[in-house]
């Protein structure tokens, strides 16, 4: 990867670390499948009508959208919901780096390299280490939500790494739209219809500001980028960035919600770091070509956002 583009990888990592404790803080008493249809409801509008389609077939943006952002996010709101910690929540979901890599291999033919699978499964065992230290004290249904949201993401990115659009603000923003009027619905058979009115009837500034951040900067700008940039390189090369997350979300939420870390998750975390670095380190291989999705038609190309 060009150091460019591994300067964009960085930040997206580092907002999508961020965003974990904005989600906690700004949830409250909002239902999670509701906030989740909030978030990307502002993702859609107005965007859907000043950026152009992306150039893959609807069935391809539909199942990004249902993979990589409705089963990713409602997935993982809920968990959150039930009583993961937003630390720990970013830990767990960064299972979807093994994911993708593995699906990966099997369906696009990807193999990582050595220096690839190494640096991940270093960060494997960071994971592991810093979520030894956690305890049980998290409820299991919620860790079980968390990893199917990590499963989900996990397929949701080779699914764009497929599709191989270039413009990921196209597809970020196209994809949102199979997700609001599914979990709204969704959420008014869970939740039931007077807690979602009253919800929605009671949103405060806290809510607002929560979803200004996770639609504008982790959902329109890091998935701009973060689809972009697997148009252009292998998944194995792009994913192991998003162990740089937790880290970040662990460092935010003692700061500014007061849940410190221990040793087990600070030497966990160094871990991480290092398998990133480990997966990252050049190698002198060059960007492949993206696996088109011959079975369906394209549109006009649509120039990249990154």
């Amino acid at each position: 990867m060009s150091p460019r583009h591994v300067a964009l990888a960085t930040l997206v990592a580092v907002i999508w670390g961020f965003n974990f404790v904005v989600i906690e803080w700004g949830m409250g008493d909002i239902p999670p499948l509701l906030f989740v249809a909030l978030r990307f409801a502002a993702v859609v509008v107005p965007a859907a009508f000043f950026v152009p389609r992306p150039e893959a077939g609807w069935r391809t943006v539909a199942l990004v959208g249902i993979f990589m952002s409705l089963g990713q996010f409602g997935f993982l709101y809920t968990s959150m919901d039930l009583g993961m910690p937003p630390g720990l929540a970013a830990l767990v979901l960064q299972a979807q780096v093994l994911f993708t890599v593995l699906i990966a291999a099997l369906w696009l033919r990807e193999p990582p390299t050595r220096q690839q699978l190494a640096g991940v499964l270093v960060g494997a065992a960071g994971l592991a280490v810093v979520g030894i230290g956690r305890g049980g004290h998290v409820p299991l249904v919620a860790l079980l939500l968390c990893l199917a949201g990590a499963l989900s993401w996990g397929i949701g990115n080779v699914v764009s790494r497929r599709a191989g659009v270039k413009s990921g603000l196209s597809m970020a923003v196209w994809s949102s739209l199979v997700v609001p009027v599914p979990l709204v619905l969704l959420s008014l058979v869970v939740d039931g219809p007077a807690q979602v009115g009253d919800a929605l009837t009671q949103l405060d500034g806290r809510a607002a500001l929560s979803t200004l951040y996770t639609a504008g900067l982790a959902s329109l700008v890091g998935y701009s980028i973060f689809n972009g940039l697997l148009a252009r390189y292998p998944a194995s090369s792009v994913v192991p960035f998003v162990l740089i997350a937790p880290p970040v979300a662990m460092l935010s939420a003692w700061i500014l919600l007061d849940e410190a870390p221990n040793a087990a998750e600070a030497v966990g975390g160094l871990v991480v770091l290092a398998g990133v670095l480990v997966a990252l380190r050049r190698t002198g291989e060059r960007p492949t070509l993206p696996v088109s999705d011959r079975s369906e038609p394209r549109s006009p190309q649509v120039s990249s956002t990154v």
